[in-house]
């Protein structure tokens, strides 16, 4: 069997897959990429079992059909920082070997039987579909994947959560501590469904999209999904179990708002933030007419920070404590200008909102407080 294709896009292709297979693998062929050529379209699949990967690309020319895997990590050392050009694979599956020539040279690799290589589980057929614009899935994994959990005790917490419902679909994480809830008004079923990705495939999903237009296509069951996401496609077996309700730790009455520039808290916070007690690392929130002042102490060590900065408030003067590294999290995955963060008092949770929201979505972040002592 002989193709021969582009350099850059299997090496760009190859890259992306890498990123499914485990250092450590139950089954050695898992780590192996398995090329599977049919017609004039190859298929390259990589998996670690609970993850599965494919990806495709034309071919410049081929002879004929037919399946083989070779081993991920040789593969990617050998043609990594190729410039484009041809490359060709000669394989004798007689001799399990791949001979892979190119414009100045020529190297060999040992090939293995594709049929020992685990089929993921497939999505049944009465699998529910949602169609999502490739950039807007994007944006809402980068919202919502920092705030997962590691739970081993509440697996349900370590993915996001995508709950379709008649009124939108919500994409919603959260550790406990912290949480990120964001609506999606054109995404509706009358039909109630929900399904909890983990935290690896939306890892890789994260690093695939948003770099062009398009749908993604996302089939799943009680089990498993299948997302297709024009240059690929990711079956992955879900987290089982059900997911806390959300909405009942949304505190609903805040009418202290406070309208801050978000830049400017942010670097604030991470000036302040290291001066907190490094087990709690609390910062105390003071706001009062149009003053917001954190501060942060470490007694154990006889340090403390205090800065203040202007914002718009016209709330009761009010001190609230959070924790600062979370609520650093939180600001750098909004892009807006502005934050509006809504408090009802120092015992329940404060959300932070966009200042102006994405058109057709409700984005909400959650954070906790800390007891302070006055």
């Amino acid at each position: 069997m002989r193709f021969t294709l582009s350099s850059t896009a299997l090496s760009s292709r190859i890259a992306a897959l890498s990123r499914v297979i485990n250092s450590k693998n139950s089954l050695p062929i898992l780590g192996d990429f398995v090329f599977d050529i049919q017609g004039n379209n190859l298929t390259i699949t990589a998996s670690d079992s609970e993850n599965t990967m494919y990806m495709t690309m034309e071919l410049i020319e081929t002879d004929g059909d037919g399946q083989f895997a070779i081993n991920s990590q040789n593969l990617q050392e050998a043609v990594k920082g190729f410039s484009e050009q041809p490359i060709t694979f000669d394989v004798n599956q007689n001799e399990n070997i791949a001979k892979i020539s190119y414009q100045n040279g020529l190297f060999s690799l040992p090939v293995e039987n594709a049929d020992e290589y685990p089929q993921p589980q497939q999505v049944s057929e009465s699998a529910t579909t949602i169609t999502i614009p490739n950039v807007l899935l994007a944006d809402n994994i980068n919202r919502t994947l920092f705030a997962t959990a590691q739970d081993e005790l509440r697996p349900v917490m370590n993915g996001i959560y995508f709950d379709l419902t008649p009124d939108c679909l919500a994409v919603v994480a959260s550790d406990g501590h912290k949480l990120v809830r964001n609506k999606i008004y054109t995404i509706k079923s009358d039909t109630p469904a929900s399904f909890i990705l983990p935290k690896k495939p939306a890892g890789l999903l994260k690093n695939l999209l948003g770099k062009d237009g398009g749908d993604v296509t996302i089939r799943f069951d009680e089990r498993n999904a299948e997302i297709n996401y024009g240059t690929g496609t990711i079956s992955c077996r879900l987290i089982e179990g059900r997911y806390p309700n959300y909405n009942s730790v949304i505190p609903q009455n805040n009418p202290n708002e406070i309208r801050v520039d978000r830049n400017g808290l942010l670097a604030a916070l991470r000036r302040v933030q290291p001066f907190a007690n490094g087990s709690s690392n609390l910062v105390r929130f003071h706001v009062e007419g149009g003053t917001l002042q954190l501060d942060a102490e470490d007694y154990d060590f006889s340090k403390n920070a205090t800065e203040k900065m202007s914002c718009e408030y016209n709330g009761q003067a009010m001190s609230i404590g959070f924790k600062g590294s979370s609520f650093i999290e939180i600001l750098s995955n909004f892009e807006c200008q502005e934050v509006i963060i809504q408090l009802a008092d120092p015992s329940r949770a404060g959300l932070v909102l966009p200042s102006e929201q994405p058109e057709g979505q409700d984005v909400l972040m959650l954070m906790m407080p800390m007891l302070i002592n006055d």
